[in-house]
């Protein structure tokens, strides 16, 4: 009976208050139609403009694929590897040394031909679509920047109200994640890897929660 092909599912959201949820469900989809088994799926919340070694998912898929039979690792769209050119492509170098190949289901790309060679038009496109990424995470940055800079020239405060304070039930539904991890006894350091949480944030979590 030939072998299912193993693959490896990774889905990223930038905030808490975003869900993965439909990442990683389009992903299985695809799985289950290709008849691919799926050997471990990894998620998480934080900026794609955080560095490889700031994102404990990432890094923690990559140490898996090293030790484990991986064929492929799946992603939704190119933005959720990294928004950062540099290890957007580091990541895709180390998994073509390894020999896995990685798919993004939103282009219908692969960095693998079946024969594990080196697909040379996907990594082509693959190539100018992380300079495009890199460059949105940047007008994004200057957008906001300019945008806090002009409400503070109109006679603006940046920041929360004066008398806002969130609702226990808008804490816990808003950082529930973050809640069970330090329920885990993760440390405040691991858990802001993770979910890219402030630390201040999760010292009030750890502190009414825990």
């Amino acid at each position: 009976m030939e072998e299912r092909t193993k693959v490896v599912l990774y889905a990223r959201v930038s905030t808490s208050a975003q869900d993965y949820t439909r990442q990683i469900t389009e992903l299985r989809k695809y799985a289950k139609k290709q008849n691919y088994e799926i050997v471990k799926e990894f998620s998480e919340k934080i900026s794609g403009g955080k560095k490889i070694e700031e994102r404990a998912a990432i890094k923690e898929l990559l140490d898996f694929v090293k030790s484990n039979k991986v064929d492929k690792v799946a992603i939704y769209e190119a933005s959720r590897l990294s928004r950062r050119q540099l290890d957007f492509l580091s990541i895709i170098e180390q998994l073509t040394e390894l020999g896995v190949s990685l798919y993004i289901l939103q282009n219908g790309l692969e960095t693998l031909l079946p024969n594990r060679t080196i697909n040379p038009i996907a990594n082509l496109v693959l190539g100018i679509m992380s300079q495009f990424n890199s460059l949105e995470k940047n007008l994004i940055r200057a957008r906001m920047s300019s945008g806090y800079e002009h409400h503070r020239a109109s006679g603006g405060s940046v920041g929360r109200k004066k008398g806002y304070r969130k609702s226990e039930d808008d804490y816990r539904l808003n950082y529930a994640r973050e809640i069970a991890l330090l329920q885990k006894n993760n440390s405040l350091k691991d858990v802001r890897a993770i979910t890219g949480t402030s630390i201040n944030t999760l010292r009030k979590l750890k502190a009414n929660y825990c």
